[in-house]
């Protein structure tokens, strides 16, 4: 490996050339954030000049004139495509193999789909929502990740088939709505149908495909051919959720089923929360040209209630019925509850976020001339227009609220049952909206059944909001001023028009409200964005040090005396019974494997540490943590990925006969025949041969040009090496081999931290000491022997594994030029261990490459570190 030296230019080089790659990948979510504001904003200057000949009172009336009929129709092809949703999971689980109750893949599927069509974004996006759930099903992060990589696909490549097949049928007919050339339409179906056709073929009985180094298990035509059928009827029913609330045209149903295919294609790829905006722009200049468009925004508006509200409010309902104390007496009802409680914060936090979009719509919406002419007879003018103002200020504070909702913050609870009251009040004094009250009593219902479950404390002012959400408040401040400018754009535009102040001036009013709205949410942003992040973190004291060790040594996890270095904070839970140790590298905290406590404190510590860097300006991430964390990761809205594996030797079976131990028995013996003497020396001793030791240790790193590390490695620090027994190699009386020995009172685990060896030590020596100290621990007592983690071991190429493990296993295997993963695993696969999947886990949006690159270099004590050996 090359030296520091030979590296820095290279390094300068990249800095020179590579700037403007790493500002795209460090700010890529802000960028994507941006670029969909920057989209809607677009789309909806388009729809709003689509609409020039349209008025408020005729899509009103055209809602009005929607038949029962109609609405029925609607609500039960609802159902029928959210019946076929849950089929997208049930398959995706039967093509990993894997086993989950179906009453659990159903609500999990129904909640995911809720929240995902209405929000679409961040922590409220369907694939979040499955991971929460899966996560405490025994799904690993791999699997979940294969299940919404399979329902991705099979939605995007079902949407593009039944779009296709659609236009190749009635392409003359849409051709003149979109002035596109039939011709053309049907060339394009056909490359699209063709390309669908092709993967199909190669996916034949669950063929294998390699693409350079990577493989790809394609599902056989039997689950593509299933799926494609669940895709299709899916489509068709929302389809007909729609159409069914259009009025009578002389577009036929294929015709549209084609439309409703692209607009909800362009929707998905806009990434603007729930396409809002894009799927509507869409639909209406394909249909202008045949059907009202004052019916057309009709029809919208009713189908997002209909498609989009009334299936969260059912699922918020379910979660909620289970909450309830008499529903719980039957096992099925309670396991259900329990999957219940992992949804229902996303839930309400969708609900929030769509209340508060409802507060500020109507805010510049005007109130029936019925209800405002009551309300003049009864109220002062003052209280009607404040109740306006305030209406858009509420609903944005429930928007705020809601993304605390969705991480069970007992803050986000209390401003949103504040907020929700306060709404119930201003609702009725605004315009008497009776439909808007009830969804907020329905709301408030749903925080107190579920009150339990926001248990969090943390100060909802602390929350710096992320990239996404700042994403979603500028949308609906975009979208506030659209609907305002529509609504009134009969109205002259003046300066007086600020100081109006009439019952029957509601322009005025809407104007106020989206002024308020937009200086409040400007502060907002800003406020998130300009906050500064905290310095340094703390130097831990003596005393934090001793706590933490006393833990260590009543709960038998050996690694986790790296707290003794002295090189990382401490976070403690509530009781002082538990703690975390971490470090900072850059804006990012780095916790060191799994909380060390009991294991009821482990989810509020995890918690807290998220929260702790997230008001710090930080990314949390979780360094090598056991699967038993990941649920409580999960929780915290963070993301887990594969590391490697942990060889772990059961010394209760350990002993060296037998076939397969055949090759340490010959190295013992050798080194027997060399003159190598073993010895453990106890701590209260090892201050005799430190000076010997470090000789060793310095001869170690000259001879491999290595410096020092740190953080989840140990380093030749004498109060360290002082605080622990130390197995030691003599030859002809002179210490030519050591490893500190990291052992706990409690004879659980034992493991080892530094190994070096001097220049003239017989070959072997670290294979005899291995063996010496495992036999030693066995002798004592000790259960098991941790011999560390082998980075990118057992991480899969094949089948539909994610991306991460995909590169990962690469990288084991092709990266030897660059680390010796492969030696590593060999070396540690001679003591025949079990081996446990370790993971890294970030928070929510973070790439796990800069988690990792910060961890590493965290490690190394830099880049200088990290190049050298």
């Amino acid at each position: 490996m090359s030296s520091p030296i030979d590296l820095e230019p290279a390094e300068d080089d990249l800095e020179e050339r590579g700037w403007l790659v790493t500002m795209l990948r460090r700010y890529r979510t802000q960028l994507l954030a941006l670029g969909s504001v920057v989209v809607f904003g677009m789309v909806a200057y388009a729809i709003f000049h689509l609409t020039t000949e349209v008025r408020y009172d005729d899509i009103v009336l055209a809602l009005s004139d929607t038949s029962a009929r109609a609405i029925l129709l609607a609500l039960l092809f609802t159902g029928l495509s959210f019946f076929a949703l849950i089929f997208y999971d049930t398959n995706a689980l039967e093509f990993i193999d894997k086993k989950v109750p179906f009453p659990h893949v159903a609500l999990t599927a129904f909640s995911a789909y809720a929240v995902g069509n209405t929000a679409g974004f961040g922590a409220l996006s369907a694939g979040a929502i499955r991971y929460r759930a899966y996560s405490r099903m025994g799904l690993t992060p791999e699997d979940i990740g294969r299940i919404v990589a399979f329902v991705t696909l099979s939605f995007g490549l079902g949407l593009a088939a039944v779009g296709s097949i659609a236009l190749m049928i009635i392409a003359d007919e849409m051709g003149p709505l979109i002035n596109v050339d039939s011709l053309v339409l049907r060339g394009v179906a056909g490359v699209i149908l063709g390309l669908l056709a092709v993967l199909l073929y190669m996916g034949r009985g669950g063929r294998v495909i390699s693409i350079g180094s990577f493989t790809l298990r394609l599902p056989d035509s039997r689950t593509w051919s299933r799926q494609f059928l669940v895709t299709a009827f899916d489509i068709a029913a929302s389809a007909t959720v729609l159409y069914v609330l259009l009025p009578e045209s002389s577009i036929g149903w294929p015709t549209f089923l084609a439309v409703y295919a692209i607009a909800v294609g362009l929707g998905v790829l806009s990434h603007v929360p729930a396409g809002l905006g894009v799927f509507e722009t869409v639909i209406v200049a394909s249909l202008g040209s045949a059907v009202n468009v004052d019916a057309v925004l009709g029809s919208l508006v009713l189908y997002r209630v209909i498609y989009h509200v009334i299936p969260l409010l059912l699922a918020i309902m379910v979660v909620a019925a289970t909450e309830l104390r008499r529903f719980v007496d039957h096992p099925a009802a309670s396991s259900v509850r329990r999957v219940g409680g992992r949804l229902m914060p996303q839930l309400l936090s969708t609900f929030a976020l769509l209340l508060g979009v409802m507060l500020i719509f109507s805010s510049v919406t005007p109130t029936p001339d019925e209800n405002l002419e009551f309300l003049s007879d009864y109220l002062a003018l003052p209280v009607v227009e404040g109740a306006h103002f305030l209406s858009s200020l509420v609903g944005l504070a429930m928007v705020v609220a809601a993304r605390g909702l969705g991480q069970r913050l007992d803050g986000a609870w209390w401003v949103s049952v504040g907020c929700a009251v306060a709404a119930v009040t201003l609702s009725l004094l605004k315009a008497i909206a009776l439909v808007e009250a009830s969804f907020l009593l329905f709301f408030i219902f749903g925080l107190f059944v579920s009150r339990k479950l926001f248990n969090r404390p943390a100060s909802l002012v602390n929350q710096a909001l992320t990239a996404g959400w700042l994403m979603a408040i500028a949308v609906i401040c975009i979208c506030a001023i659209v609907i305002l400018f529509f609504v009134y754009r009969d109205v002259a535009y003046s300066n007086q028009l600020w100081w109006q102040f009439e019952f029957a001036d509601e322009a005025p009013r809407g104007l106020r409200a989206v002024l308020g709205l937009c200086i409040v949410a400007s502060g907002i942003a800003a406020f998130s964005l300009l906050r500064p992040a905290t310095s340094r973190l703390l130097p831990v004291s003596d005393d934090d040090v001793e706590r933490a060790v006393a833990i260590v040594e009543a709960h038998g996890i050996a690694d986790a005396n790296l707290v003794r270095m002295r090189d990382k904070s401490i976070m403690f839970s509530e009781k002082g019974d538990a703690f975390i140790m971490y470090g900072k590298r850059g804006r990012s905290w780095i916790a060191l494997f799994d909380p060390i406590g009991p294991r009821h404190a482990l989810a509020d510590l995890v918690w807290r540490f998220v929260e702790s860097a997230r008001t710090a300006g930080c990314r949390s991430v979780f360094y090598q943590i056991s699967p038993g964390l990941l649920s409580h990761c999960a929780d915290a809205g963070m993301r887990a990925y594969k590391l490697g594996e942990l060889a772990v030797v059961n010394l209760n079976t350990f002993e060296l006969k037998g076939g397969k131990w055949a090759n340490l028995r010959q190295t013992a013996s050798r080194a027997v025949r060399d003159g190598l003497e073993f010895s453990v020396i106890e701590p209260q001793n090892v201050g005799e041969v430190l000076d010997e030791l470090a000789a060793v240790s310095n001869a170690w790193l000259e001879d491999h040009n290595a410096k020092e590390k740190g953080f989840s490695l140990g380093a030749f620090d004498p109060d360290y090496i002082l605080s622990q027994p130390v197995g030691v190699l003599r030859k002809d009386g002179r210490i030519v081999a050591f490893a500190n020995i990291l052992v706990t009172s409690t004879h659980e685990e034992g493991s080892i931290d530094l190994m070096r060896f001097s220049p003239d030590a017989p070959k072997g020596s670290m294979d005899f000491l291995f063996v010496q100290i495992l036999e030693h621990l066995r002798n004592a007592g000790f259960q098991r022997f941790n011999l560390g983690m082998a980075p990118l071991s057992g991480m899969s190429k094949r089948e539909s594994a994610p991306v991460w493990d995909r590169i990962g296993g690469t990288v084991f295997e092709h990266g030897e030029r660059f680390y010796n993963f492969k030696g590593l695993r060999a070396f540690k696969a001679k003591f025949h261990p079990d081996w446990q999947p370790r993971y890294l886990a970030v928070s929510g949006g973070v790439s796990p490459m800069i988690a990792l690159m910060d961890a590493t270099f965290l490690i190394g004590g830099g880049l200088r570190g990290v190049v050298r050996k």
